[in-house]
């Protein structure tokens, strides 16, 4: 967990380098690989807004991960001599298989299909598959597998 963090601060340092060199490199380079001298220069906002975000996403993810590593315990991946079998036990519990992410996908797909072609009646059907599946997702170890 400790490298986890780590790793994501720098690439937090990475993506702010490459963010000013992006930025900079818009403003004062032509497309021909000119300087430019004159106040010509424009900074082009799409990848500049993208690196930013990038950023402050690798930002946001190493110090979630710093400041859960300091709430849990060492964790057999911390010792340099641990074997596989020292972190074996329970993960969690999974569905052998379940039909409804399928159908949230579905219903993501209306939606999307009715964004891009301004279809609202298709948006509103895409949101109520959406919401009904995920609705049965959570539910669907409230009721016996018999009356699935």
């Amino acid at each position: 967990m400790k490298s986890a963090a780590k790793l994501f601060y720098g690439l937090t340092v990475f993506m702010f380098t490459a963010t000013v060199v992006y930025i900079l490199s818009t403003i004062y380079v032509q497309d021909t690989g000119n300087i430019i001298t004159e106040s010509q220069g424009r900074l082009e906002w799409a990848g500049a807004t993208g690196l930013a975000l990038g950023t402050l996403l690798c930002l946001f993810l190493g110090a979630y991960l710093h400041f859960t590593e300091v709430r849990t315990d060492i964790a057999p991946s911390d010792f340099e001599e641990a074997e596989v079998a020292d972190g074996a036990g329970t993960l969690g519990f999974f569905s052998a298989s379940s039909i409804w992410p399928f159908v949230m996908t579905l219903g993501i797909v209306l939606m999307g299909y009715g964004i891009a072609f301004m279809n609202y009646w298709v948006i509103v059907l895409g949101a109520v598959v959406l919401i009904v599946s995920g609705t049965k997702l959570n539910t669907q170890y409230y009721v016996p597998p018999e009356k699935h």
